[in-house]
């Protein structure tokens, strides 16, 4: 049985945003300022709040032509397998800001049944998780013919969000990468 034909008209990827150094400093901080080492650091809350911006900006357009306003949200839930708050928390200001919830039904090891579903959705996504399994769910996504898609995700990139915009009448997505520009040390360019 074939999967049936994506509906979603551009899917977004991003890691989630900075988190503590395997031997800290920087800590992991709740958004109250709690020391928590499955948090995001200052760095981390300073892009979240920035993504805000970058995909609902209060005036102008989107920085760039290849990102839209998120209709739904998707972030890595927590469970047995992972206790990282560093998705959902990623997501949240914009989330808000946007008066929408974040769907965190789909635990880490879930990625291919998240993509499975947001492909199914009849509006724009965007989709926060940890950079290791981003390539395995971009993996799941139909593309053009001849596409190639990073195969890892480096572990220092925090800045990127990778699109991928349905072809008319293809049933297949093109892939770029667009980088962020919202932080200093941010780079420009793609993996």
């Amino acid at each position: 049985m074939s999967a049936p034909a994506p509906q979603a008209p551009l899917v977004m990827l991003i890691r989630h945003a900075e988190k503590p150094a395997d031997t800290p400093p920087p800590q992991g901080v709740t958004v109250d300022g709690t020391a928590d080492p499955q948090s995001l650091t200052p760095q981390g809350w300073q892009r979240a709040g920035a993504l805000a911006a970058l995909f609902d900006p209060f005036a102008g357009a989107l920085q760039s032509p290849l990102l839209r306003t998120p209709q739904v949200v998707y972030a890595a839930g927590t469970g047995h397998h992972s206790h990282s708050m560093r998705p959902q928390e990623t997501v949240t200001p914009l989330a808000r800001r946007l008066g929408r919830s974040v769907d965190t039904s789909y635990l880490k090891d879930d990625g291919a049944k998240m993509i499975a579903a947001a492909l199914q959705q009849r509006a724009v996504v965007l989709a926060c998780w940890q950079h290791d399994d981003i390539p395995a769910i971009a993996g799941q996504i139909p593309v053009v013919p001849g596409t190639v898609i990073p195969q890892q995700w480096p572990g220092h990139r925090f800045d990127l969000v990778w699109t991928f915009t349905l072809q008319a009448g293809s049933g297949a997505y093109a892939f770029a990468q667009v980088p962020q520009n919202l932080l200093a040390g941010d780079l420009n360019a793609g993996i």
